[in-house]
C-alpha cells in the first residue's frame, strides 16, 4: 500500500500525521510511504529524517493524493484539499464531521472511506485515538486560561493558584472525562479552587477519590451549572458526545452573570462547542475574543501549538490501527476489529456514523451492512 502524508494546511497546524519511526515501520511491513516537503518542519522532523526511515520525499500535495492508497492526517480536509480526494481512499484523520455538512457531503461524493480518529472505541467504551490530544487539550486548557486571567491579557488580573492570604482563583471544569481529568489534575496542581460536574455520580465519585477530597464534585444539571458558573474565574467545557455535536450546557445568560474579565475556555469547539456564546471559532494567532465582558477562548486545534509533543502522543496511538489498515486494507481489518470498524463515519457514499447523520438530518447506514 502506498501511504502518503501530507503536510497540514489548517491556520496554525504544525503537527504531522507520522513520526520518522512511523514511517520505518510501514516500510518494514513492505509499504511505501510519500511524505510533503518540510510536512514535518513544525515539530522538528527534517525531511532528511523521513528519507533516513524510508519515505519518498514529494513537494508536490497533488502528487500525494494521486499516488496514495491511504492519507494520513492529524485534522480534516480543508477546501483547498477537497479536490484532491478521490474514490477508494482510505482518509484516517480527525474528522469531525458532526458540525461540519460541507465536509461531510464532500467526502461522501467523492465515495471515501473516511475513518475519524474520534470515533474509534473500545468495548469499555474509551476513546483510544482521541484520549492522547484530550489529554494535551485538557492540560493547555489551564495553562491557557491561567494567561489570560493576566490583566494585561484582558482578565481580571487573578493568579491562579493565589498567594498565602489571598484566595485562589475559581475554575469550573463541566465534563470529567478524560478533558475534564486532566484540566482538574493541572488546575489543582497550581493551587486553584476546582468544581468539576458531570453527569455520571461514578466518575464524581472517581474524581473525589483520585484528588483526596481536594476537589468539589458536583452532579451535571442546569441549576449546578448556573450556581458554580456565577463565581467562576476560570470555566473549562470538556463536555463530548462521541462523534456528536457537544449538546449546549451553558447558556448565554450563564455567561452573562459572570464577572468582567473572567475567562471561558471551550475544549469541545471543534464539535460545536458546549458554551452557547462560542458562536465562532478562533485560531492559535487569534485566540480569544470578549463577549458580555468575557474572554472567549475557541481554538478547534488546541494541540496544534505544542506540535512536539502532540505527535509523539497521538501517533503512538495511532500507529497499530494504521499499520492494521495498511497490512490487512480497509474492509478486513475493520471486520477484525469492532473498536476500528466504529471509526468508519464515511464509506463509498454512504454516512456510516450515526451521530453525525443524527446532527446533520441525513440518512444513516450501518457498517455492517457494508463490508
Amino acid at each position: 500500500m502506498i501511504i502518503g502524508i501530507p503536510r497540514e494546511i489548517k491556520a496554525q497546524e504544525n503537527r504531522i500525521g507520522i513520526t520518522p519511526a512511523g514511517v520505518s515501520a510501514f516500510v518494514k511491513a513492505g509499504h511505501h510511504v510519500y511524505v510533503e516537503t518540510a510536512a514535518g518542519a513544525g515539530t522538528g522532523f527534517t525531511d532528511g529524517e523521513f528519507e533516513t526511515a524510508g519515505a519518498k520525499i514529494i513537494s508536490a500535495p497533488g502528487e500525494i493524493y494521486a499516488a496514495a492508497d491511504m492519507i494520513i492526517k492529524v485534522k480534516e480536509p480543508l477546501a483547498p484539499e477537497y479536490d484532491m480526494l478521490r474514490e477508494d481512499q482510505i482518509l484516517f484523520t480527525y474528522l469531525h464531521l458532526a458540525p461540519d455538512p460541507e465536509q461531510t457531503e464532500v467526502l461522501l461524493k467523492k465515495k471515501v472511506i473516511g475513518i475519524a480518529y474520534e470515533t474509534v472505541q473500545l468495548p469499555n467504551l474509551s476513546l483510544p485515538l482521541l484520549s492522547p490530544m484530550s489529554e494535551v487539550a485538557g492540560r493547555m486548557s489551564i495553562q491557557i486560561g491561567a494567561c489570560l486571567l493576566e490583566k494585561n491579557s484582558g482578565g481580571a488580573g487573578i493568579l491562579l493558584g493565589g498567594v498565602p492570604g489571598v484566595e485562589p482563583a475559581r475554575v469550573v471544569v463541566v465534563g470529567g472525562g478524560n478533558v475534564g481529568l486532566n484540566a482538574v489534575k493541572v488546575a489543582v496542581g497550581l493551587g486553584a479552587q476546582v468544581t468539576v460536574l458531570d453527569v455520571s455520580g461514578a466518575r464524581l465519585a472517581y474524581l473525589d477519590d483520585l484528588f483526596s477530597g481536594r476537589v468539589i464534585t458536583l452532579m451535571s444539571n442546569e441549576y449546578n451549572i448556573a450556581k458554580s458558573i456565577k463565581d467562576a474565574d476560570l470555566v473549562v467545557s470538556a463536555v463530548l458526545i462521541p462523534g456528536g455535536r457537544a449538546p449546549k450546557l451553558v447558556s448565554e445568560e450563564m455567561v452573562k452573570s459572570m464577572r468582567p474579565g473572567s475567562v471561558l475556555v471551550d475544549v469541545a469547539i471543534d464539535q460545536g462547542g458546549a458554551i452557547e456564546t462560542m458562536d465562532r471559532t478562533t485560531s492559535h494567532e487569534h485566540p480569544t475574543y470578549v463577549k458580555h465582558g468575557i474572554i472567549h477562548y475557541a481554538v478547534p486545534n488546541m494541540p496544534g501549538a505544542v506540535p512536539r509533543t502532540s505527535t509523539f502522543a497521538l501517533t503512538n496511538a495511532t500507529m497499530p490501527y494504521a499499520l492494521s489498515l495498511a497490512n490487512k486494507g480497509a474492509e478486513r481489518a475493520m471486520k477484525e476489529d469492532p473498536a476500528l470498524m466504529l471509526g468508519l463515519n464515511t464509506y463509498k457514499g454512504k454516512l456510516t456514523n450515526q451521530a453525525v447523520a443524527e446532527a446533520q438530518g441525513k440518512a444513516y447506514t450501518p457498517p455492517s451492512e457494508l463490508l
